[in-house]
């Protein structure tokens, strides 16, 4: 690092502030060496002399070992930091064995299939791969992208031709199972199928995956084939369980890490107050660098109730504070990636952090800090494929110094060993976290060490754990939690899984063991036909139109502007209803629109271009019902743990219109929107009022008691399972009419469950512990978004008592 050592660097970078505790920790790891072992005797010598000219003369360790058990035919999966060098291992053994046939005519000819979870990481291989095979002199290797930009002669050729084939999870399911007949040549000889960051698999598309390779098993198994599986993954707990839960047999994990490390010093840090950060400069330049007042970018943490902003201090937006620090580290030639939570968060980080380079240029006339506020660009999705090219390309060259990106950049595109890394905003798991502190720190020349900084956002978990640093440094990153058992995925995988091939007797056992069951209801209701050889598809539609690998619910809503006819963009069906309801402010690619009219038949929402000086905020209406109990656990003075089946109902009945600047309410209008209901997972608590009176909680105050602590209870979720609080949802009642009594819930946000609910019910005592704590050590008197007030209240936050939350939280630990 050029800027010194890293831990000066930080000392620097905080001396201002640091009276104030925006820093609250550091953790200093050490440097490491890395650990060769040895090219396995059967490499193909053409690789091993390729990569010896590149300056690799061995593979570290993990490599090795991972690659021999390829080759050996054992499923394997391996678990190592970023940027360790994980695609060496499965390249190794797979360009093997498609060069065989050059060295030895005898060999069996070899195909590879490769998965990832975006297009942009898959275009990233294609050219890491085609280069070392080039460099070799592979000429079998015929390596190809197969994806919905690839052209239709392109796809032909790669259907006919391609030994490597570089697809997504999407791809496989809509463009490759469908047409196997036409990939006849290609499945016969598939030897192997690499699925890179696995970990990415979780939550519902997860259990979807998981269903697609297990339907890629059977279809290779029809052809006469058995490929070997090489999983990647960051580092994740108990990387075996998840990766053979993910393609439906045992497999062995490789998580020593042989790869070298520079220094990393690690830095949590707390935005300050808007009036406690003035001394560090011109208040002005500590304003929402950028900020357009119709921003939903939730780390700016407005009050949700409609009365104005709170009488607490507000905190900086974590995107405010990551560009103050991307100035300030660009100022001293540091080279920084920031990572934002948002799409929104990236532009504004990167606009934010040139204007306050910008304004000391002028302010200094310093034409050194004028050129290098150009040298920062944001990264994101919404980049045609060459600007991203262009941006990693000038990234790893030095010609830029710094880039904001959302968690594009935290998957497997070669961009490592940068200078320092800001992660604005808890990304949802540890496992991202140190995926993208990981991005720092590989080069050896990086001369005392190098950054990162985690920077919180006013929010529960993000307040939690920059003042509980154990919760990062002291526990292991999650498990990737999903369920492939779960008939809400399963079903339409059965019925795609027929309509490819029909499901002999016996075959269905490849899809779990409560497959048959549902094969058997399938064919009572007339979906398949039941024969003495299987299940056929009987319908004229496409099986595979059922199945929504994304989860978002249903057909996505078309955004067009009524005068032009143009196609805007489109919204999630999940999300229609509150985003572009009649009325509401739309906001795409930095400019505004108003919804005239949103058709829930046609699935379209008529738009016109406007720059309203309000924005809109929908409010809804949630009921839940109890349809099942799975589990019922006695807790603690007559508290019952609860975890079954529930549904779920939400209504947007409303919205808000209030004023950009003020936050005031200006009007409030109803509407008239279907309801939606959600039959999913849930865990909750049931609290006898016996158990309340004696707590002395006030009956008048009990329904904000409890509504703080399930918003408490939500944002704290994440520390247990692989999921954020977005992905869950929550309701309480001070009778709920299913249970009678004092009831909170906590529910998946997907059809069927998603693992996080139970997950919650399994290690409750702990879940319960870290919630009491969070809002204990809160220092606001009301509540506020680092505690108990939500982001996604349907409610406007109303009513909330944090004091009587503490209480009720206490009947709760064990």
């Amino acid at each position: 690092m050029r800027a010194g050592r890293a831990s000066e660097l930080l000392a620097d970078l905080s001396a201002p502030l640091i009276r104030h505790g925006c820093l609250t920790h550091v953790e200093r790891r050490p440097a490491r060496e890395g650990r060769r072992g040895s090219f396995p005797e059967w490499t193909d010598p053409r690789l091993v002399l390729h990569l010896a000219e590149r300056g690799i003369t061995a593979p570290w360790i993990h490599q090795e070992q991972a690659a021999r058990l390829a080759h050996d035919g054992q499923d394997v999966v391996l678990a190592t930091a970023t940027a360790s060098g994980k695609s060496l291992a499965y390249l190794l053994p797979t360009l093997t064995a498609i060069g065989a046939r050059e060295i030895d005519p005898g060999a069996p000819r070899a195909t590879a299939l490769y998965l990832s979870p975006t297009k942009a990481l898959a275009a990233d291989q294609l050219t890491n791969i085609t280069a070392l095979a080039d460099g070799a002199g592979i000429r079998d290797a015929r390596i190809a992208v197969y994806d919905g930009d690839t052209p239709a002669e392109q796809r032909r050729w790669v259907r006919r031709h391609g030994t490597v084939v570089l697809t997504n999870p999407d791809m496989l399911h809509f463009g490759i199972l469908p047409g196997h007949e036409q990939w006849a040549h290609f499945f016969r000889a598939l030897r192997y199928v690499v699925i890179d960051e696995c970990h990415s698999y979780r939550g519902v598309f997860g259990s979807h995956v998981s269903m697609v390779l297990r339907r890629l098993r059977r279809i290779a198994a029809r052809y006469g084939a058995d490929p070997t599986f090489v999983l990647a993954s960051a580092t994740t707990a108990n990387p075996e369980l998840s990766a053979s839960r993910l393609i439906g047999r045992e497999v062995q994990a490789v998580t020593e890490d042989g790869s070298p490390r520079a220094g990393l010093t690690i830095g949590l840090w707390e935005p300050g107050t808007r009036t406690r950060v003035d001394g560090r400069g011109d208040p002005a330049r500590w304003e929402e660098p950028g900020r357009d007042a119709n921003d939903g970018e939730e780390d700016e943490g407005p009050d949700e109730d409609g009365q104005g902003r709170r009488e607490e201090p507000l905190r900086r937006s974590a995107t405010s504070e990551a560009a103050a620090l991307l100035a300030d580290l660009v100022e001293r030639d540091v080279q920084t990636l920031v990572f934002a939570r948002s799409r929104r968060g990236a532009e504004l980080v990167s606009t934010g952090a040139r204007r306050l380079l910008g304004q000391k240029a002028e302010e200094g006339a310093d034409a050194r800090l004028a050129d290098a506020a150009q040298r920062i660009a944001a990264y994101r999705g919404g980049y045609l494929a060459r600007e991203r090219r262009v941006l990693e390309d000038s990234l790893r060259s030095g010609e830029l110094r710094a880039l904001a990106s959302t968690n594009a950049l935290e998957l497997g595109i070669d961009i490592s060993g940068l200078d320092a890394v800001v992660v604005a905003g808890w990304p949802g798991t540890r496992a991202s976290l140190w995926q993208q502190f990981g991005r720092a720190g590989r080069r050896q020349d990086s001369g005392g060490g190098s950054l990162a900084l985690f920077v919180a956002r006013e929010d529960p978990l993000d307040t939690y754990v920059v003042h509980h640093p154990e919760t990062v440094f002291g526990a292991e990153v999650e498990a990737a939690v999903f369920d492939p058992a779960n008939p809400y995925v399963m079903t339409p995988h059965l019925c795609a899984a027929a309509s490819e091939l029909a499901i002999r007797d016996g075959e269905e056992e490849i899809f779990g063991p409560t497959a048959r069951e549902l094969l058997t209801t399938l064919a009572a209701r007339g979906v398949l036909r039941s024969r003495a050889t299987g299940w056929y598809w009987t319908l004229s539609e496409s099986a595979h139109e059922l199945t929504d690998l994304r989860g978002s619910g249903g057909e996505p809503v078309r955004i067009v502007e009524e005068a032009g006819g143009e196609l805007l963009g489109t919204v999630d069906a999940a999300s229609a209803h509150t985003q572009v309801h009649d009325g509401a402010v739309y906001l795409h690619q930095g400019r505004s629109y108003v919804v005239n009219r949103l058709d829930v038949d046609q699935a379209v929402a008529f738009v016109r271009r406007e720059d309203p000086l309000h924005s809109t905020h929908p409010q809804s209406a949630s009921t839940l019902r109890i349809r099942q109990v799975d589990r019922e656990v006695p807790w603690k003075d007559g508290v019952r743990l609860c975890f079954g089946t529930v549904d779920v109902t939400d209504q947007v009945t409303g919205y808000q219109v209030r004023d950009v600047f003020t936050q005031a309410v200006l009007a409030q209008h109803p509407l008239d929107l279907p309801p939606r209901t959600l039959t999913t997972k849930a865990v909750w608590w049931v609290v006898p009022r016996e158990r309340t009176d004696a707590a002395e909680i006030p009956a008048e105050e009990l329904p904000g008691a409890l509504h703080a602590a399930e918003h408490a209870a939500i944002s704290m979720l994440p520390l247990l399972a692989t999921c954020d609080r977005w992905d869950i949802g929550g309701l309480s009642a001070a009778e709920h009419e299913d249970t009678g009594e004092p009831t909170i819930f906590v529910y998946d946000g997907a059809p069927g469950g998603a693992g996080f609910a139970e997950r919650g019910a399994d290690d409750a005592a702990a879940w319960v512990r870290a919630t009491a704590d969070m809002i204990a050590e809160c220092g606001c008197e009301a509540g506020c978004p680092a505690c108990v007030v939500s982001p996604k209240c349907g409610n406007g936050n109303e009513p909330l008592s944090k004091a009587q939350a503490v209480r009720l939280l206490g009947l709760l630990e064990e």
